[in-house]
């Protein structure tokens, strides 16, 4: 009997063992998967926007706001806290401790049920980043295994390393460095001893443990953790104390709200959608061109233009209005700021990138740049008069367009200069005339622009544009004749420190030339000085731009520069609806926003260059009495051939001068009419006519008939009517036209 015990004895220990190896078997057989992912881990790590001086704009992450911080960032007794109330014998056992082990069975006993783990941290780790929470055998013994190969591969201070970031600290804070940031605003280095034991208790309960939500709770538990401290001897009575009287200042506003700004840190993520993988997760650093004092500035700018309309017309039309204002360096194409509306709160719709516009009158000056390039003067006469277009539409039916200035007059003969001063419609529409719609569309692809109308509509910038591409074209006058593309992202930085991304700037060089694009620039500034553009001046700093309002006034633009930074500032309201019935031009709602934008620049920049230079190579005669810039290019009207000075005006304090020259023959009208008032662009090729008023028109001579489309197999017919004298006279002023000369495209790499 006594031999059968012995053997059934044996038979079950036999079959224990058997037991144990199959399940330790079990266990064994994803140990080395599941370590792997352990030594080699990479969590998802919020990456990290900064201005163009390295102050932070925003965190951007997915799932988990996480910062990740190395062993030696961590404060000592930081360290020693968490060891002190989770594994004090840490450094003493190879990842499972006996001890522990024991207790908690012991314990588990007593109570019937699992109550108490006995894991070390590196189990703890385990559970965390692996293992469910389960408390079963089977998930002990695999947590067991799998903690003691961990320790063999890695070392101590690494497992307390990955611990320490890989934790919940509550209010979606991961990572000890994202919650002393989050909770504290302090680096690791900064934290006392308090805060850090605030921090060692929160991951026990991050809800329960809360210290925006339960401040006392967390006291409490911070101060039960000094005591374990203290009483196994790894602080001083006298530390223990001081912490204890301790009260931390916590933020309510936590590092998640932190975005200074939300229309930089959108436009960062739409333009790196889909590239460096998920830029959320990816830990990065994107530092971007963005001057913080200039957008404030601009938010400002925007928001002083708003209540400006809303005291113009009133709550219900100026509440109904939106905005969008965008700066840009000119030499560099660097965005120094953005904004993208009236309020991020309430839209987060970027429209200074994503909204598409008609710019109205804020296109004519490229008109006007390509009749100076192809030897048109400022003083050069163009005609103001009305004239009748004759057009198929895309159902075959004959139609009239007959456009109008804002003013419902005629001027007649007037300089090139004034008409871009004042705005006049139907001086540029005659110009398109004269230039042809071909070769002002041959021009423009060069800027990149985007469906150019093939018709006389070209005249009223009918064609959809975003503020920021208006910046980027603006950049041709800005930059004597160079265009640069914007940039927002100067370089993105790996966590490991490697620069992964850098732009440089797209520029399509010579468009036109330095001299040419000066003169442009000078007629704007007669814009801003006597023209449609009065509300946009600034004392002490020379300005130049250009007013635009489109059809019952649905978009209100103003574009202008400095001799440094380009600025676009538009209003409209997102419907499509009139922004009011009447006087909502771009000189009365945006012009605003531009004048404060550049006021409250020289206070926080004094030192900003203030004037224009003028290229060397322009020069200044007299015409008819008035002084007037010209080049090789762009001569005097009907001057007679005299050896020209070239001067470096540069070096000039006075207002430059230069030979001058005279003509008899032509007599300058001396246009003045009121300042500000700006022609407001009427609905394109839908124009109507009376018959009285057509017939009167052709009774008098005044109507040309032409077909307005720009189709190269489509030749613009005008009347068979021979010409009189008179117009055989007028003829002789305008210049001979210059063949264009086609510009050079360095692309140089995509642009962010």
């Amino acid at each position: 009997m006594f031999s059968a015990l012995i053997k059934t004895t044996i038979i079950l220990i036999i079959v224990l063992i058997g037991a144990l190896l199959a399940v330790f078997h079990q266990a064994y057989q994803g140990i080395t998967l599941d370590a792997e992912k352990i030594i080699y881990y990479k969590p998802e790590l919020s990456s990290e926007i900064f201005d163009k001086d390295g102050n932070r704009l925003a965190y951007i992450f997915k799932d988990q706001h996480r910062l990740y911080a190395t062993y030696d960032e961590m404060p000592s007794f930081l360290v020693e806290g968490l060891i002190a109330m989770e594994d004090t014998r840490f450094f003493e056992h190879n990842g499972v401790n006996p001890n522990a082990i024991l207790r908690a069975i012991f314990k588990d006993i007593q109570a019937g049920a699992f109550v108490e783990g006995g894991s070390t941290l590196t189990q703890q780790l385990i559970k965390n980043m692996i293992l469910s929470r389960e408390k079963k055998i089977m998930r002990k013994v695999q947590e067991a295994i799998l903690a003691m190969k961990i320790e063999e591969m890695i070392s101590k201070e690494k497992i307390i390393e990955l611990y320490l970031n890989e934790i919940s600290y509550g209010n979606n804070y991961y990572g000890i460095k994202t919650a002393a940031y989050g909770y504290f605003h302090k680096e690791l280095n900064k934290l006392t001893l308090k805060e850090s034991a605030m921090l060692v208790g929160i991951p026990n309960a991050p809800s329960f443990y809360n210290p925006i939500k339960h401040y006392n709770r967390v006291l409490d538990r911070a101060n039960s953790v000094l005591f374990r401290m203290k009483s196994i001897g790894w602080i001083t009575q006298e530390m223990y104390v001081k912490a204890i009287k301790e009260s931390p200042k916590v933020y309510i506003h936590t590092s998640l709200t932190q975005n200074k700004a939300p229309y930089i840190t959108d436009e960062v993520l739409r333009r790196f959608k889909g590239e460096l993988g998920d830029i959320r997760t990816g830990g990065y650093k994107i530092y971007t061109t963005v001057d913080m004092n200039l957008q404030d500035i601009a938010t400002k700018a925007v928001q002083y233009a708003h209540k400006n309309a809303i005291k113009q017309f009133g709550k219900k039309n100026g509440n109904a209005l939106n905005g969008a204002f965008v700066a840009v360096e000119s030499k560099t194409g660097n965005i120094l700021a953005m904004v993208g509306g009236i309020n991020y709160d309430q839209s987060t719709y970027n429209r200074a990138t994503q909204s598409i516009r008609q710019p109205g009158s804020a296109f004519k000056p490229f008109i006007y740049q390509t009749a100076l390039d192809m030897g048109y003067n400022p003083a050069t006469i163009v005609n103001d008069e009305k004239k009748i277009f004759d057009y198929i539409d895309a159902n075959g039916r004959k139609k009239v367009w007959a456009p109008q200035n804002f003013e419902k007059d005629f001027l007649g003969k007037i300089p090139l200069r004034e008409a871009l001063v004042h705005s006049r419609n139907l001086a540029t529409i005659n110009l398109v005339v004269d230039l042809g719609v071909d070769t002002i569309r041959e021009r423009l692809k060069f800027l990149d622009v985007p469906h150019i109308p093939r018709n006389m509509s070209i005249a009223l910038g009918n064609l959809g544009l975003s503020p920021l591409k208006m910046a980027q074209i603006y950049s041709v006058f800005a930059n004597n004749g160079h265009m640069i593309e914007p940039r927002l992202v100067s370089k993105v930085i790996s966590p490991d420190g490697a620069i992964i991304f850098e732009t440089r700037p797209k520029e399509i060089a010579n468009f036109t030339t330095p001299q040419q694009a000066f003169l442009m620039t000078d007629i704007l500034k007669d814009v801003i000085k006597r023209g449609t553009g009065t509300n946009a001046q600034v004392d002490e700093i020379e300005l130049a731009g250009k007013t635009g309002t489109t059809n019952q006034s649905v978009d209100a633009w103003f574009c202008g520069y400095s001799p440094t930074i380009i600025a676009v500032m538009w209003s409209g309201r997102d419907d499509n609806k009139p922004i009011a019935k009447r006087n909502a031009t771009g000189g009365a709602v945006s012009a605003p926003a531009f004048s404060y934008f550049f006021r409250e620049l020289l206070k926080i920049e004094p030192n900003i260059k203030r004037n224009f230079d003028i290229p060397q190579g322009v020069m200044r005669g007299k015409y008819k009495g008035k002084e007037e810039f010209y080049t090789t290019d762009s001569p005097l009207p009907s001057e007679k051939k005299k050896k020209r000075k070239f001067v470096n005006f540069n070096d000039k304090k006075e207002t430059p001068s230069a030979t001058e020259t005279t003509n008899e023959d032509v007599e300058v009208i001396d246009y003045n009419p009121p300042q500000g008032v700006e022609d407001e662009i009427k609905d394109d090729m839908q124009g109507v006519l009376s018959q009285e008023d057509r017939a009167l028109l052709e009774e008098n001579g005044e109507t040309i008939t032409v077909n307005i489309s720009g189709d190269a197999d489509t030749p613009i017919e005008q009347s068979d009517t021979p010409p009189t004298a008179q117009e055989k006279e007028e003829r002789a002023l305008h210049p001979e036209k210059i063949m264009l000369k086609k510009t050079i495209s360095e692309d140089s790499g995509a642009l962010f």
